[in-house]
C-alpha cells in the first residue's frame, strides 16, 4: 500500500489568504495542517506522497525534503486548468503504478489514528465517517447512509440529506478499485471523490465505513480554520520576541521570532502572531496574524490577517484581510 496526500488545491474559499499560500502549508498552531496528517501517516512505515501542483511545488520542496516525502507535482498553474481530485489520482498513480492506496486530503484535520483506521482495512474500500450532527451542515460534504459498517448509499452535497453522516476525505482502495479510475474518468463523470464514491456503489462494489469521533475539520473557511486551531493549540509557543511588561499573554498562544509585542497589549487566548509583527496597544484573540504586520490601537477577534499588513485604529471581527492591506481610521 502507498499514501497518497493530496495537496493540489487552490482554496478559492479561503482567498486572499491562500492565493499565494496552499492551504496545507497553514499554520495550525505552532504546525502546519499537513504536519498533522503526515505525524498520523508515519505511524505507517509506508511511501508517501505528496500530490500537489505546479504553481504550489516551490512551497511544498522545502517541506518535503526535511520530512522524507515524495512530490508527486502536476502541470497546472490556475484553478481554470486544475486537475480534480480523481483526475489528480489518476496522474499519480500512471507515476507511481496501480497498488492499493491511503488517500488522504491534505487540508482535513481529524482525530483518528490512520493505524486503527487500517486495522478496518478487508481489502474493500473503507471510508472514513462523521456525524455531523446537523442536516444544513451536511449538504456541503457526501452524505453517507450505512447499515453497521457497511455503506448502502451516498449523496454528494445532497439537497435533502438522508443522514448526518459525512465522508472525511480518507479512503483506504484496494488496487482493483484503483484501476477503475480511467474507467470512471472516461465515462465522463464528475471529477470528484465522492461522485466516484457514488459510482462504485452503483456497480455493486461493497464499501465499509470507519465511524469516529471527537473531531474533524475539514478547513474549507475561516471559521473552520480558526475553530481548527481552538481545538488543536494546547499550550502556548513563544519564540525569541520583545513583550512590553504592560502587555498580558493569555496563553494558549504562538508568537513566532522577531515579533514585539508593545504598549497595553492583550494576546490571546488563541491567537497565531507571525514573524517580525509590531502589535501595539493592541487585543488580539481567535485569530491568526502572518508575518510582519503592524496593528496598533485595534482589537482584532476571529479574524485571520494576512502578511504585510497595517492595521490602524480599527476594531476588526470575523474579517479576512489580504496581504499587504492597510487599513485605518482617523483619529
Amino acid at each position: 500500500m502507498k499514501v497518497l496526500i493530496m495537496a493540489g488545491g487552490y482554496a478559492t474559499r479561503l482567498w486572499p489568504i491562500t492565493k499565494e499560500k496552499p492551504k496545507p502549508l497553514l499554520p495550525v498552531g505552532d504546525k502546519y495542517i499537513i504536519d498533522y496528517i503526515l505525524e498520523k501517516v508515519k505511524e505507517l512505515d509506508l511511501e508517501v506522497y505528496v500530490s500537489t501542483n505546479k504553481f504550489f511545488e516551490k512551497y511544498f520542496k522545502e517541506w518535503a525534503e526535511k520530512n522524507g516525502v515524495e512530490l508527486i507535482v502536476e502541470d497546472t498553474l490556475s484553478e481554470e486548468e486544475k486537475l480534480g481530485t480523481i483526475g489528480a489520482i489518476k496522474y499519480a498513480i500512471s507515476k507511481l503504478g496501480i497498488d492499493d492506496y491511503l488517500i488522504v486530503a491534505g487540508d482535513n484535520l481529524f482525530s483518528f489514528s490512520l493505524k486503527e483506521f487500517l486495522r478496518h482495512y478487508n481489502g474493500k474500500p473503507l471510508i472514513a465517517v462523521y456525524d455531523v450532527g446537523d442536516f444544513e451542515l451536511a449538504k456541503r460534504y457526501g452524505v453517507v447512509v450505512v447499515e453497521g459498517d457497511r455503506v448502502i448509499d451516498f449523496q454528494e452535497k445532497p439537497l435533502q440529506p438522508k443522514s448526518t453522516l459525512v465522508s472525511t476525505g480518507v479512503y483506504a482502495l484496494p488496487k482493483e478499485v484503483v484501476a477503475k479510475v480511467d474507467e470512471y474518468l472516461a465515462e465522463g463523470n464528475r471529477d470528484s471523490p465522492g461522485y466516484f464514491i457514488e459510482w462504485l456503489l452503483k456497480k455493486g462494489v461493497e464499501i465499509q465505513a470507519y465511524k469516529f469521533d471527537d473531531y474533524w475539520y475539514d478547513i474549507g473557511s475561516a471559521d473552520s480554520y480558526l475553530e481548527a486551531m481552538k481545538t488543536l493549540l494546547k499550550e502556548s509557543q513563544i519564540e525569541e520576541v520583545q513583550i512590553s511588561p504592560y502587555s498580558k499573554i493569555i496563553s494558549p498562544v504562538v508568537i513566532k521570532k522577531g515579533t514585539k509585542i508593545l504598549g497595553r497589549s492583550i494576546i490571546g487566548p488563541y491567537a497565531y502572531i507571525g514573524e517580525n509583527c509590531l502589535i501595539e496597544n493592541s487585543d488580539v484573540s481567535d485569530s491568526i496574524i502572518f508575518g510582519d504586520t503592524i496593528i496598533r490601537g485595534s482589537t482584532i477577534w476571529r479574524s485571520i490577517i494576512d502578511e504585510k499588513c497595517e492595521i490602524r485604529n480599527l476594531e476588526l471581527k470575523k474579517s479576512l484581510v489580504g496581504g499587504h492591506a492597510k487599513i485605518q481610521r482617523g483619529d
